[in-house]
């Protein structure tokens, strides 16, 4: 599908089968959550500039590259998303954060904000938004509507799992905005869970169910 990655390395999808085990701990699913994190974003960042640098070694002078132009800003959407953000930030350390609050109306699985704080120059920054699962992609999409009125252009998405319908409404509203995934999984259930899955991503991180 145009637009999309799967990142099909060995590690990722170990990773994400022992994540998706029903019986694992809460501390297990937050560990396992946070290094799947760090593994996507060195995918998802194998593309940004460089440019070289004058540095001095212990032992002479040279040119060597650095990440060119302002740091990243990481967007996870509340609450998962910050597990996943954090082992993003292990190995972006300087990035932002812009941070996201968004919850699923349990009748129309509408996407309600009840919280945004983000830095005041998304424009000139590349912004990785990070939600775990793309079920129906309600709250994607209502993450970059919000990130792009406040000046965002350029914009990528990192997700867990998804399905065929979430993926296709995503790309259809905001198809300037690539979506990494570790997996895509056979469809919802009738609470718009996605199956196989993995469960409520939010719950099994923080123990609420």
């Amino acid at each position: 599908m145009d637009g999309v990655t799967i990142v099909s390395h060995p590690l990722v999808q170990h990773k994400l089968t022992l994540l998706r085990e029903k019986n694992i701990s809460t501390k297990a699913f937050r560990e396992l959550l946070k290094e799947i994190g760090m593994l996507l974003c060195y995918e998802i960042t194998r593309d940004l500039p460089l440019a070289d640098v004058d540095i001095e070694t212990p032992l002479t002078h040279m040119k060597s590259p650095k990440i060119a132009g302002k740091k990243l800003v990481f967007a996870p959407v509340l609450r998962a998303g910050v597990t996943f953000a954090d082992g993003m930030l292990d190995l972006v350390p300087n990035a932002r954060v812009a941070h996201i609050g968004l919850y699923r109306e349990p009748e129309t699985f509408v996407a309600v904000e009840y919280f945004f704080k983000a830095p005041s120059d998304l424009h000139e920054r590349l912004v990785i938004v990070i939600s775990p699962v793309l079920a129906t992609a309600n709250s994607a999409v209502a993450a970059v509507d919000r990130l792009k009125e406040r000046g965002a252009n350029d914009i990528r998405l990192a997700c867990l799992i998804g399905v065929p319908e979430g993926i296709e409404r995503m790309r259809g509203v905001h198809p300037d905005v690539p979506i990494w995934l570790a997996a895509i999984d056979q469809g919802l259930d009738e609470n718009a869970y996605i199956l196989p899955g993995l469960g409520d991503a939010g719950d099994r991180a923080y123990g609420t169910k």
